[in-house]
């Protein structure tokens, strides 16, 4: 064992599987959920010195692993990073909690602003990390600080500027940070209203997006003046399926797991929406979902 008892909630070969949520990728040659933050850092340290690579996870939902695997360790910031309090109309919320619950938390304290939230299945760090967002609302929006540890494991705070948030970016991939904790800034609202809001919200997810299977969200980001899901549709690709990956007919936007597809069938049917749409129509669709491991 590379570690010995030097850290708890070590795994090795790692069905990835697991811990994605559309259920499909190969073995993590290390996997690793640290208790707190001080973990997380020595652990990482412990990598850079037996030059391992490693990937961060939060709740798994916006990638896809190759059934190769991922050569290297993943990290997971999960449920033992997760505190969240709650100081007058800010939320505080370390990385690992589940953004979804920081939103319900927020109409318990008649805060508003994070309603869009509710039916977003990741957790914090990744929607910090991609600017998250859906019917016209942005994490952008309700930022106030994020703290981050820097490539040399130092903590840094950055303000909303400096995350340089976009489209599903911010500075955390482009300088490799970490997010450890981040601070929202909401407003007073009435409980009825937020409840009422958010009740829309996810009858709109149930009746258009295919939640009852597995997937990883939306597969691709939208491409400028267009919607990617409207353009795949209109080029008759709805319900198209390579082995059990199959393109939504609830919402061309997503591609499904039918039950026992692979990565590469996800894989195959991406390329195939993308060869299509740019030969139809000259648009370039961009994957919103991470592609870990090889795919060629």
């Amino acid at each position: 064992m590379l570690f010995n008892n030097e850290f708890n909630n070590i795994k090795y070969d790692e069905p990835m599987k697991n811990h994605t949520s559309i259920k499909i990728g190969g073995k993590a040659d290390i996997y690793m959920e640290p208790e707190n933050i001080g973990e997380l850092v020595r652990f990482i340290g412990c990598l850079k010195e037996k030059d391992i690579p490693y990937y961060l996870f939060g709740n798994g939902t916006n990638v896809l692993i190759s059934d190769d695997g991922i050569r290297g360790a993943v990290i997971k910031i999960g449920e033992k990073i997760a505190d969240v309090k709650v100081e007058k109309n800010t939320i505080i919320a370390e990385s690992g909690a589940l953004f979804s619950s920081i939103s319900k938390l927020a109409a318990e304290h008649s805060l508003t602003g994070l309603e869009f939230a509710n039916g977003i299945p990741g957790s914090v760090g990744g929607a910090i990390s991609m600017n998250a967002g859906a019917y016209g609302m942005e994490v952008k929006d309700v930022v106030e600080e994020v703290e981050v540890l820097d490539s040399e494991m130092n903590t840094r705070t950055l303000n909303n500027k400096q995350m340089k948030f976009g489209y599903r970016k911010s500075i955390i991939s482009k300088e490799s940070y970490i997010v450890t904790t981040v601070f929202f800034n909401l407003k007073t609202g009435s409980y009825n209203d937020i409840k009422k809001l958010m009740t829309e919200l996810n009858e709109k997810r149930q009746a258009k997006q295919p939640i009852e299977f597995p997937s990883a969200g939306s597969i691709f980001k939208r491409p400028e003046g267009y919607y990617a899901g409207k353009l795949i549709e209109d080029a008759g690709l709805k319900g198209m399926a390579i082995g059990d990956a199959e393109i939504s007919n609830k919402h061309c936007g997503f591609i499904i797991n039918k039950g026992s597809a692979t990565s590469k069938d996800i894989y195959n049917l991406i390329v195939h929406i993308q060869k299509t749409i740019y030969e139809r129509y000259g648009v370039k669709l961009e994957t919103e979902v991470k592609l870990i491991g090889k795919f060629q």
